[in-house]
């Protein structure tokens, strides 16, 4: 009786669906940094958002009305793509910035302040409507919440030219949709204040972070 209960227990046990963490937060908040390093702790696949090789991204911050639509389309089928390809995947994944954060936060933003036409975002909005039939929630959301000055001064410490010309307004912005949304947010989530935490460079503020995410995902009653 007892070796044959042994394989279906692990059949059980090989059958639990890998979970899928998705990190969410404004530019310069950290999320690479903290997908990489919860990627590198657990074990987890990592999936990045393109940024580096983004053809319209330089462009747009030296005219966000012309290129607001090209770049939100761009991402928004970038994060399709890692959407699909994540529900292939067998082990536990974690994303850099969601498919939700598009469409709640930056299209929305730049709608708002007239560098979107009506008609831009309503095309857009019907778009990403159209994807979520294929789109499943992150078993967690992780949602790094940082002040504007932290912002700027992780965004001036990375030193990519075509981030000199970001606003301080426009991540203002930002912030406050941001706070909109995660109150709104319906599924699974957790809410982690980052400006007086170094957990790049300090591994007890690291330590700290991991601790809230394994309480999250293998706790008790997970």
């Amino acid at each position: 009786m007892s070796n044959d209960a042994t394989p279906d227990t692990d059949e059980v046990k090989n059958t639990k669906p890998p979970k899928y963490i998705a990190i969410a937060g404004n530019i310069g908040a950290g999320k690479s940094s903290l997908t990489g390093l919860l990627a590198k702790h657990f074990g987890w696949k990592a999936f990045y958002e393109s940024v580096d090789d983004n053809p319209y991204l330089a462009d747009f911050y030296d005219d966000m009305r012309r290129w607001s639509f090209n770049l939100q389309i761009y991402f928004l089928s970038s994060r399709f793509r890692h959407q699909k390809a994540m529900l292939n995947e067998e082990r536990n994944v974690v994303q850099d910035r969601t498919i939700y954060e598009d469409v709640e936060i930056f299209a929305k933003n730049l709608h708002n302040m007239g560098l979107m036409s009506d008609r831009d975002f309503a095309n857009y909005e019907a778009l990403f409507k159209e994807m979520t039939f294929y789109l499943k929630p992150p078993t967690l959301l992780i949602y790094i919440r940082a002040q504007v000055p932290t912002l700027v001064r992780q965004i001036q410490q990375r030193g990519r030219d075509y981030e000199n010309t970001i606003r301080i307004e426009y991540l203002e912005r930002l912030n406050q949709l941001y706070e909109d949304w995660i109150e709104r947010y319906p599924h699974e989530k957790l809410i982690i204040d980052t400006d007086d935490l170094d957990f790049v460079n300090s591994q007890e503020d690291l330590g700290r972070i991991i601790e809230l995410v394994e309480q999250r995902l293998f706790g008790l009653f997970n």
